[in-house]
């Protein structure tokens, strides 16, 4: 017989400083054709994450398996037989509704496309499409000038996300009811990101190109030029000095010295730009809200992390995806100020990057930017999740992280001013579980986990939920740049006081810098 295991004990006031550990499932679960492939070897996977204390997962819900067939034919089944796995392994799970292709980003290596009832229809109509300047197509994700069109057999785009989230409920309600389902991350983007799809490697970008304006299809052709004639200026067309893909800010006109950005027609463009942007998020979270309506689950939306050109006047490649945010314009508040209206997480990226690890030319600025971003998001009483960018398996990427999480340390008197509500680990693989980097991982764990053990009941650490409440009323455009005011961050300290050590690491360190020194 086993031995029974020891309960836990738990220091209460260190408990409120836990912070949940999830960790990405493959992008290619659930193969192409709708099949849970591989459950021996997920079950041992999962059965390890569990004994490691990670308290959850996070897997995409990919919209091109589940609805491949046609309109509305939704099969759930495979996913249905991943769900049960988690739960039996005792691990939460953090759902991703993926509107987006896998495939054409950093890290996918499997390619999952939209479905292909929706890509046909983009044969006779190639503008449901995100388009660039020059007229190229990206089938990454819809355009968002097709949102309330009815060009999807009568349905708008808006109505294609509110259907099959309303179906993920309906097929998964034991699950959520259960339990093991906590998060519904609702995918606003490519790459399941609330952006446009400004840097794409399937169109030649590389990093760090700053990337190219994604808003000449015929639909937002249309709005803008609406927007233009009814602010009085209907010469006023969309950017033409942008430059492309890989261009550096100084090489445009429009992110240059005294660029197009700061003219009042430049001002107009990315006002419009970015607020289309928001107000995209908005309207897929409230259907979203009314689908979840009353279940046990917290929403939540995900920002990517675009580091470069942070510390440039311009923020040129934050600018092209949608994030209009300068030195004197908040641009992360207001989408922070959206996601409250409907209770939901504000996931951010980049949490272990280092602006000392980045290309000094391309003016690299992660740490700033997740201090303006998580700052932003607690000064709009949101709760704040986030995740790593790329893979790491060393200590300083996991100290950062650290770091990030509790900026302010451990409170030894329960709940500290700013702590984050989760952070997700990418991604499981074979390299993470390979003995040092588990090893390593394991001890990241139980540091955001404060030293306490492993706790199941969420109420412990002040997360538990409630019932989803309706959202608030829509915001006025005036509350939402109301939001854009600059504001100093929380202060942050120099390194965490949760440290993972690593001799290993701390090496592999100091040999890194002293090749930068000869290059």
């Amino acid at each position: 017989m086993q031995a029974p295991t020891a309960p836990s004990t738990y220091n209460e006031k260190i408990l409120a400083n836990y912070v949940p550990v999830y960790v990405m499932l493959p992008l290619g679960v659930i193969s192409n054709d709708n099949v849970f492939e591989d459950q021996p070897k997920m079950e041992k996977q999962l059965k390890e994450l569990r004994a490691a204390g990670v308290d959850g997962v996070m897997v995409d819900v990919w919209w091109g398996i589940v609805e491949s067939k046609g309109p509305k034919q939704y099969d759930w089944s495979a996913y249905r037989s991943l769900f049960a796995l988690v739960h039996e392994c005792g691990l939460k799970l953090q759902a991703i509704m993926s509107f987006h292709r896998c495939g054409g980003n950093v890290g996918d290596e499997v390619t999952i496309p939209l479905p292909q009832w929706v890509l046909d229809i983009g044969e006779t109509d190639p503008d449901i499409f995100y388009t660039n300047r020059k007229g190229n197509r990206n089938k990454e994700y819809l355009t968002i000038g097709v949102d309330n069109q009815p060009l999807f057999d009568g349905r708008t785009a808006v109505q294609l996300y509110s259907d099959y989230m309303k179906s993920f409920r309906e097929h998964m309600s034991d699950f959520i009811e259960a339990g093991p389902i906590i998060d519904i991350e609702v995918g606003l983007g490519p790459a399941g990101e609330l952006r446009y799809p400004s840097y794409t490697g399937t169109q030649g970008w590389v990093f760090p190109g700053i990337g190219e304006f994604q808003c000449y299809d015929k639909y937002l052709e249309a709005e803008f030029k609406e927007a233009a004639t009814g602010a009085g200026h209907p010469e006023w067309g969309l950017p033409d000095n942008a430059g492309e893909y890989n261009d550096t800010p100084g090489s445009t006109e429009f992110f240059g010295l005294n660029g197009t950005y700061m003219t009042e027609k430049g001002k107009f463009f990315l006002t419009w730009y970015s607020n289309k942007l928001i107000n995209h998020g908005d309207e897929i979270l409230d259907e979203a809200n009314r689908a979840f309506l009353g279940c046990k689950v917290k929403l939540a939306a995900k920002v990517a992390g675009i580091h470069w050109w942070y510390k440039s006047p311009s923020h040129a490649a934050e600018l092209t995806s949608g994030y209009y945010n300068l030195k004197d314009r908040d641009g992360y508040r207001p989408i922070a100020r959206m996601l409250s209206r409907h209770y939901a997480i504000f996931n951010f990226t980049c949490l272990e990057m280092r602006d000392s690890e980045q290309r000094a030319d391309a003016k690299c600025g992660p740490q700033g930017l997740v201090q303006q971003v998580l700052s932003g998001g607690w000064r709009e009483e949101v709760e704040v999740a986030g995740e790593n960018a790329l893979s790491r398996y060393d200590s300083n990427g996991y100290n950062q992280m650290l770091l990030n999480a509790r900026p302010s340390g451990i409170s030894r008197e329960g709940l500290p001013k700013q702590i984050m509500y989760g952070v997700t680990y990418l991604r499981l693989s074979d390299e993470l579980l390979k003995d040092k980097n588990f090893k390593i991982f394991k001890t990241f764990v139980k540091k955001m986990h404060a030293d306490q053990d492993y706790c199941a009941d969420l109420g412990m650490y002040n997360h538990q939920i409630g019932p989803l409440e309706r959202s608030k009323p829509k915001l006025v455009m005036e509350d939402l740049l109301e939001a854009t005011k600059p504001m100093e961050p929380f202060p942050w300290g120099e390194e965490t006081d949760m440290k993972v050590d690593d001799f290993d690491g701390v090496l592999a360190n100091l040999i890194r810098k002293l090749f930068s020194l000869f290059k």
